[in-house]
Parts: C-alpha cells; sequence; structure tokens
C-alpha cells in the first residue's frame, strides 16, 4: 500500500517524483565516489592502459637510465648527457552498453536486476572520470534506444546516472549484435565497452568478435537466483518478459526444474564461449551478491 500511495503523490505532484529522482541520482553519487576512491582509483587506472607514451621533457642523466632514450642533440649542446622523459597518455574512453529490455526488471533478491545494473554503471562512470577518462553510453533493447557520446566530468556522470535510472524502453526483446554495431559505427577510436546485461540472447557472436578486433569489450552478466532456479511451489503460471507469452508449469516436478535450470546453464555457457573466443573478459554478478568484490578481482587480475 505504501508503494502504491508514493507512486499516486508522485503522478499527482510531478516534484515529488523529480526530488526523488535526484535523491536517488546524490546517493549513487556518495556510493560510487567512495567506492571509487577507496577502492578502484589504483586497480581501475592499472588495468586499462592508456593509448602509449608522450614525450614529456628531458632531464639530466642519471645512472641506471636507459641509453636508448638519451637525447643526443640537447646532449651536445649541454656537454653532458641528457635523457628523454616520457609519459603515458592517459586519456581513455568508456562506453557502457546497458540492456534495458523487460528482462532487466526481474528481481527477487534486494532489487531487480536493472537496479544492479545501475549501481555497477555508476561505479564505472564515476571511476572513469575520476581518471580523466570520457565515459559515453548506449542504452539497448532489441533496437539501440539512446546513445550519450562520451565526454568528462562529474556532472556528465551525474547526468549518465539520471539516465540510468528513469531510462526505460517500450520494446521488450534484446538483441546485443544492434547495439555493438552501433557502437562501431559510432566510435572510431579504441575504447573500453562494458556490455551489462543478462544476456538472454544467443545470435551475438559475430557482431562481438568484430568489435573485440579493435575495442576492449568487458561483459558483465547480471542474473537472478531465480534465473537459475524454478522454486518448488506447486503449479504455476509465468510469462516470458520479453515474448509476452504465458504457459503453465509444474514447480513440483524435478524434470521441470532440471530442464528450466539446464536453460539457464545453457545460454551461460554460450555467453562464456562466445567472449571467450573472442578474447574478452566475461564476469558473472548475481543479485544481491557483492559486485565490488566481483570488480576487485577483475581489476587486479587484468593488472597481472
Amino acid at each position: 500500500m505504501k508503494r502504491k500511495n508514493k507512486i499516486q503523490a508522485e503522478e499527482t505532484n510531478p516534484s515529488a517524483g523529480v526530488s526523488s529522482i535526484f535523491k536517488k541520482v546524490r546517493e549513487l553519487e556518495i556510493k560510487s565516489k567512495k567506492l571509487t576512491s577507496d577502492l578502484f582509483t589504483g586497480e581501475y587506472h592499472s588495468a586499462f592502459k592508456g593509448k602509449g607514451m608522450t614525450y614529456k621533457e628531458v632531464r639530466e642523466y642519471t645512472h641506471g637510465d636507459d641509453i636508448r632514450f638519451i637525447d643526443w642533440n640537447v646532449s651536445a649542446r649541454m656537454g653532458h648527457p641528457y635523457s628523454k622523459i616520457f609519459e603515458e597518455e592517459r586519456e581513455l574512453t568508456v562506453m557502457l552498453l546497458i540492456d534495458i529490455s523487460a528482462s532487466s526488471v526481474f528481481g527477487t533478491v534486494y532489487g531487480t536486476k536493472k537496479d544492479l545494473i545501475t549501481e555497477i554503471a555508476a561505479v564505472l562512470a564515476f571511476s572513469a572520470v575520476s581518471n580523466g577518462d570520457k565515459v559515453g553510453v548506449i542504452f539497448y533493447s532489441d533496437v539501440v534506444e539512446t546513445y550519450i557520446p562520451p565526454k568528462k566530468g562529474r556532472q556528465h556522470a551525474l547526468y549518465i546516472v539520471r539516465k540510468l535510472l528513469t531510462e526505460q524502453s517500450e520494446h521488450k526483446a534484446t538483441q546485443l549484435t544492434s547495439a555493438l554495431k552501433f557502437f562501431r559505427n559510432s566510435t572510431r577510436q579504441q575504447s573500453i565497452a562494458f556490455v551489462l546485461s543478462d544476456f538472454l540472447d544467443a545470435s551475438y557472436e559475430d557482431a562481438l568478435r568484430l568489435t573485440a578486433r579493435k575495442h576492449d569489450v568487458i561483459g558483465i552478466k547480471v542474473y537472478d537466483k531465480m534465473d537459475m532456479q524454478l522454486p518448488d511451489v506447486g503449479l504455476l503460471q509465468v510469462q516470458d518478459a520479453e515474448s509476452g507469452k504465458t504457459k503453465w508449469v509444474n514447480s513440483s516436478n524435478a524434470y521441470v526444474r532440471q530442464s528450466y535450470q539446464q536453460e539457464f546453464f545453457r545460454l551461460t555457457e554460450y555467453s562464456s564461449q562466445v567472449f571467450k573466443k573472442a578474447g574478452s573478459d566475461l564476469l558473472h554478478v548475481r543479485t544481491g551478491e557483492d559486485y565490488v568484490k566481483v570488480l576487485q578481482r577483475f581489476f587486479i587480475s587484468r593488472n597481472r
């Protein structure tokens, strides 16, 4: 009843809905920036390399300097050796490909898959901008819904978080291929792409392989416990969120529960193999799980 009253209040008073969104944005900013500063700053920076090394300056040669970097012209003018100093060209472009199809709004543990995707995406966005990188977003279902070109800065990250909280789609289905194709066509320079989805799709192998040839693609598969296990509660009427089809299933039947679980593992195995063949990483995060540890382990493994 409280939830219903809240919705009615927001409909009669639009400012209530706006203030609620701003409150959520602020909460996500505080949480994301804390995680970024406390946990991810060094790991994120080290996990993703810049575009290369650029010349910075020269300084007097000291014992241990690589003789290949001696600037012979300056050394000749000054009468003693000088070494060239280089620094990493850090600026990166990070793209977040966010699945907003109907299946993302399902969840039984501490919120929906969309809630978890929103939190993870917010953390990645603030990690990027805190390192001086550009970040952009592609929201997709079975079509590309919204494109936010990559930019730097806190205000841009806050705009992305607001869109993460409010973006919705009239389309139900999922088609990662269309999002990857749009990404390739809209992003000319080499970028890091995080794909956040439950990957209830089975026809994106070629698109991922083509994308991974140029870009660093990381998949984050978000799933719910009930995506994997059907509870033993008797006769159920279930609906496919993306196709809209409904059917009755006997969840007390062991064969039915086993078949349900096998289909989950089939799709999971497909995703794992497709990413592996493309030379890309795929992380798995369950609703209710500590995604911070999953991201930390990933960043640390990349550093190695």
